[in-house]
């Protein structure tokens, strides 16, 4: 960067990914590339695979890892999963779901799309509709994202899943993680799901650029039968105990370590711990925004509290309030960064992450920083909202 200007002190990252690095993590990034045939990359790259495995709660699933973002982990699962011209459920959640569909229909698949109803969670009765309106049984596979981070929503998996059963539907159970994992309680196995997908970004605690698919044997049957023309992303020529065909080439291996660093820091904490810690937070954050929307200009974009997610907030803002300037304000003068509305939000939102490496001192001031720059503005809100914040923290 060429900017000569200073930062003293600490830059508060409160967006919902990328999120705020581990000094740990990033130590562990710093080290010197290993040769391929080094073991002690093979016991990284194994230490990864099994760590993921614990987090997501499955004993049985294969575990891939892709050098590429969410976007590419989707990818990877329309490739293995999806022929042209065969048909997917998308459960609308916003811009996620929305976008997940659009690339599934770019490589030829056919979408069937639950609707969206903004502000709320997604309705499982839908799914089950669309399910059993499938009497053909043409739908290989229902895709969900659990937290959909435009939204700031999280949905329940076990009511999915409960859907697709009663349906008696075969098709297979997908969930997009990418927000969820690490900081909301997920258990592939108990779930019955059969694939997952993420990536480093976010509650992971590691920057952009590394993605994983876990997949459960019925979904690898799926895969073996799908004639589909595939290189990179194929999860069969993965299968393999040499790190190069794990990654088709070279493996990113300084993500990787990180990603061993992250994983071992939230073992050190306890995977429950990190859990309830996401869960008091946003606990927090949410009192604040619920005095905030006492001043009339603010409001959860999320309508059901159950359904609100422990890695972001998103608040709506009334008509002739640009959340941009605010995010401006706060990330130029008081050293907060926030992020936007995505999609059908764009410009009506702004969103406070609170997921990864956070701490009850570090959402205090990135919530005294949100109102420092919404006073800036002259933004109508109810006052005292980091004292809610810090009445809730108190009761833990």
């Amino acid at each position: 960067m060429n900017d000569s200007t200073r930062l003293p002190g600490h830059r508060f990252l409160h967006s919902p990914g990328p999120s705020r690095v581990p000094d740990e993590v990033l130590h562990a990034m710093s080290r010197q590339p290993m040769d391929l045939a080094d073991p002690r990359l093979d016991r990284c790259i194994a230490a990864c695979e099994a760590g993921l495995k614990r987090v997501l709660q499955t004993e049985q699933a294969d575990v891939f890892f892709y050098a590429s973002n969410g976007h590419g982990a989707w990818e990877a699962v329309i490739a293995n999963v999806v022929a042209p011209g065969q048909a997917v459920l998308v459960a609308g959640t916003g811009h996620f779901s929305e976008s997940w569909a659009v690339q599934t229909e770019a490589m030829g698949g056919r979408v069937i799309r639950t609707p969206w109803v903004q502000g709320r969670p997604i309705d499982p009765a839908d799914v089950e509709t669309a399910l059993r309106e499938d009497v053909k049984r043409e739908i290989v596979a229902v895709f969900i994202v659990h937290t959909d981070t435009a939204s700031g929503i999280t949905n329940d998996l076990p009511a999915m899943r409960a859907a697709i059963d009663r349906a008696d539907h075969p098709a297979l159970f997908v969930v997009d993680v990418v927000a969820s994992l690490a900081a909301a309680p997920f258990a592939m196995d108990a779930t019955r799901v059969n694939v997952v997908l993420g990536a480093s970004q976010k509650a992971l605690m590691v920057p952009p650029g590394l993605a994983f698919v876990a997949v459960d044997a019925t979904a690898m049957e799926v895969s073996r039968r799908n004639s589909t023309p595939r290189f990179y992303w194929d999860w069969e020529r993965r299968k393999s105990p040499l790190s190069y065909r794990k990654f088709c080439g070279t493996p990113p291996q300084s993500l990787i370590a990180g990603l061993e660093a992250s994983l071992g820091l939230i073992f050190r904490e306890g995977l429950a711990e990190v859990l309830e810690r996401h869960r008091r937070l946003a606990e927090a954050v949410q009192a604040a925004v619920q005095c905030w929307s006492e001043g009339g200009a603010l409001r959860f974009f999320c309508e059901v509290p159950a359904a609100r997610s422990v890695s972001v907030t998103t608040i709506e803002v009334s008509e002739g309030i640009d959340p941009e300037a605010i995010r401006s304000v706060a990330r130029e003068r008081f050293e907060v960064a926030i992020a936007g509305g995505l999609g059908p939000l764009a410009g009506r939102a702004f969103r406070i992450g609170h997921l990864g490496d956070i701490n009850p001192a570090m959402i205090l001031g990135c919530l005294g920083g949100v109102e420092a720059a919404m006073t800036v503005q002259g933004v109508p809100f109810g006052r005292g909202g980091v004292e809610r914040a810090i009445a809730r923290l108190a009761l833990d």
